[in-house]
């Protein structure tokens, strides 16, 4: 496949609600495409940012999230399961350092803060 063939079906894939690594995947396992960096030389989420595909939200930080909420929901029913409160208080620590780290190179907004609401709000 040609380099624009290719940003042409990653860009559809993307629209389609697929994440920048969920594309790859499928042109990897669909057409054989190991490796979109190697054939047009830009990763994969700056070709979706190029062609107006950007997500919400870093893709890590959606997952962490996402995981997050996942947690919040088991321990409203298990209010006494102290480890995974201490795995949910370290995950939130780690999304308060990477959203600080997104914020200081202008991929969050300034204003964008955790918390637990808000998690759910994006989430679903």
């Amino acid at each position: 496949m040609e380099k624009a063939e290719i940003v042409g079906e990653a860009v559809k894939l993307a629209k389609g609600g697929m994440s920048a690594a969920q594309v790859g995947a499928v042109l990897r396992d669909t057409y054989g495409i190991p490796s979109v960096r190697a054939v047009t030389g830009d990763r994969m989420s700056k070709l979706l940012q190029e062609n107006g595909v950007k997500p919400d939200l870093p893709e890590d930080l959606q997952a962490l999230l996402k995981r997050v909420v996942h947690l919040q929901r088991h321990l409203k029913t298990h209010k006494k399961d102290l480890s995974n409160h201490r795995g949910l208080n370290l995950m939130e620590a780690r999304i308060r350092r990477l959203a600080r780290y997104y914020r200081q190179r202008k991929m969050l907004p300034e204003n964008w803060s955790y918390t637990a609401a808000t998690a759910v709000l994006q989430v679903e």
